[in-house]
């Protein structure tokens, strides 16, 4: 049973990288076709040639041998008659030994053939039977002899003549009836050896064998040579396009002569023209852009600050004002800590689109976190009439991030939620799992249509744009979300059904640079209505940082 195992594993160890290689290699499938059709086509070809061959080797043989043999039975029952006739009658065992003798004579040297003299049943007892060369009489099936027997003329078929020595060769026996006078009924049977006729036929075969491998292989040496003028060009796209994909925008694929594959090329080398074109167009107007909303942030950091100075005064004065003036100062206090707040968000946003967000880990318990922005958020909750329940896992559900973005990560969630939940309460559960930790913030508000779970993300996107904040926020929270996350090689999804609320789930590694294959908490609730799965809209999964144009 354990050697079965081992040579089990053995087996697949070897076939695996042969089923790896079929997969991924186009010349070994082409090749390995073609090997096997023109293995089928010449294996028939073969087959039909050696059984023409054989066919008309043997059928020649025969005829020749059955005009032979029907020739000396009549000239043997010639000289029997003859013999009768004479001034005086030979003995039976000398006229068998007669003409038996004479028949040997006649089939040369070497024997072209060999002759058996045997008497036909009833059998006398004097009656006696003769054969040249030592030859059997085992050598004539009964078959044979009973259709001599029965018909009265000549027959013959295939056999091995047998020889008394223990040698065996093929052959072809042709019997015929004979009357031996003052004896009685014989039967004469020619033994033609195969022996010359099977050696044809086995450098025939050899032949025809040799010659089917050697075309065998020259169709597959040519169908390699031509799967490889066509391959090479598609693999030099398929390099080139990765080395396109890699940033490398000055890369081409080079063009030789004016056919198809020259087409591709040509038309490849443009389509990267384009892109080249297109993509540095892109990134400049990006830079343009990253740019501006950095100058302008900082710009407006200034006058901000003179007016926030200013607008503090005013703020710390108003029970001196009217009541509308006093009012007009608090609405402004509110709007410029929102502005504040915008200009924060865009910094932050124009600092992931340059690239320059860096993560500052450290290893620290999620459910520590949780609670914290939980507690924060625990008055807008109230004001709002929603109740937050936690459900934290008894053991720690560690995990190396960046406490800042992830604090900041799960309060845009948590606030979030609030901001849509209805009043209804707001259910957060934290699960760590293997080697990754995960948050899942659900909501049973309005919840999102089909389609939304994807938008959420999206800078500046709302769900119903007619509907005012209550709360507050700059629209940049989610997507400010997102980046975070996806510094961390995390996920960040969303769902969500009309009339059962929404879900967003936060899944980070356990540790710095390991790759998330799982989350140990479901996206979609368990308690979701049965119009789930008719409104379940795609989760939005936050691809590796590797997979993201920059």
């Amino acid at each position: 049973m354990r050697f079965w195992s081992q040579a089990g594993r053995t087996l697949v160890s070897l076939v695996r990288p042969v089923r790896r290689l079929w997969r991924t290699s186009v010349s070994l499938r082409v090749v390995a076709s073609t090997l096997a059709l023109s293995l089928v086509v010449v294996g028939l070809v073969g087959v039909l040639l050696v059984k023409r061959i054989t066919s008309g080797v043997l059928d020649a043989k025969v005829r020749a041998s059955v005009v032979e043999a029907g020739s000396g039975v009549s000239e043997t029952q010639r000289l029997l008659d003859a013999a009768d006739t004479g001034p005086t009658t030979p003995s039976a065992a000398r006229l068998v030994d007669t003409v038996t003798s004479t028949l040997a004579q006649r089939a040369g040297t070497p024997g072209l053939y060999e002759v058996l003299l045997l008497a036909s049943p009833p059998k006398r007892g004097d009656a006696p039977e003769r054969g040249t060369n030592l030859v059997s009489e085992l050598s004539v099936v009964p078959e044979l002899r009973l259709a001599v027997q029965d018909n009265q003329r000549q027959s013959w078929t295939y056999t091995e003549i047998r020889y008394l020595d223990s040698h065996v060769v093929p052959g072809l026996a042709v019997g015929a009836p004979l009357v031996v006078p003052g004896v009685g009924n014989y039967e004469l049977y020619y033994l033609f050896p195969l022996a010359q006729e099977q050696a044809t036929l086995d450098l025939v075969q050899r032949t025809v064998l040799l010659v089917g491998i050697l075309l065998v292989l020259m169709l597959g040496g040519i169908a390699y040579v031509v799967t490889r003028q066509v391959v090479s060009p598609v693999r030099l796209a398929a390099r080139t396009a990765e080395k396109l994909s890699a940033g490398h925008l000055t890369e081409r694929m080079s063009v030789r002569g004016e056919d198809d594959l020259a087409l591709l090329a040509r038309s490849f080398n443009a389509m990267a023209a384009s892109l080249q074109e297109q993509i540095t167009r892109l990134e400049s107007l990006s830079r343009l852009q990253q740019r501006f909303v950095s100058d302008v942030s900082h710009e407006l950091r200034t006058p901000l600050t003179t007016v926030r100075m200013a607008a503090d005064v005013i703020f710390e004065s108003r029970d001196e004002f009217d009541e509308s003036t006093s009012r007009s100062a608090e609405i402004m206090q509110t709007q410029l800590d929102r502005f504040e707040e915008l200009l924060a968000d865009l910094l932050e946003i124009s600092r992931f689109d340059a690239g320059a967000a860096v993560l500052d880990p450290d290893l620290i318990d999620m459910r520590m976190i949780v609670e914290r922005v939980v507690d924060s958020s625990a008055p807008f909750a109230e004001r709002k009439g929603s109740q937050i329940v936690l459900d934290l896992p008894e053991e720690p559900a560690r995990a190396e991030v960046d406490v800042r973005r992830i604090d900041r990560v799960l309060r845009n969630l948590v606030i979030n939620a609030i901001e849509h939940g209805e009043g209804r309460p707001i259910e957060i559960t934290v699960r760590s799992a293997g080697d990754a930790v995960a948050v899942t913030v659900r909501d049973h508000g309005g919840g999102l249509r089909p389609g939304e779970s994807s938008l959420v993300f999206n800078r500046f996107w709302r769900a119903d744009p007619a509907r005012a904040r209550t709360i507050g926020g700059t629209g940049l929270g989610l997507s400010i979300a997102l980046e975070d996350v996806r510094l961390h090689d995390g996920w960040l999804e969303a769902w969500g059904a009309p009339g059962d609320g929404s879900c967003f789930r936060m899944t980070v590694p356990t540790m710095r640079g390991a790759a998330v294959l799982e989350s140990p908490l479901p996206l979609e609730p368990v308690d979701a209505g049965p119009r789930v799965t008719a409104a379940l809209a795609s989760p939005y999964r936050t691809p590796r940082r590797e997979e993201v144009p920059r």
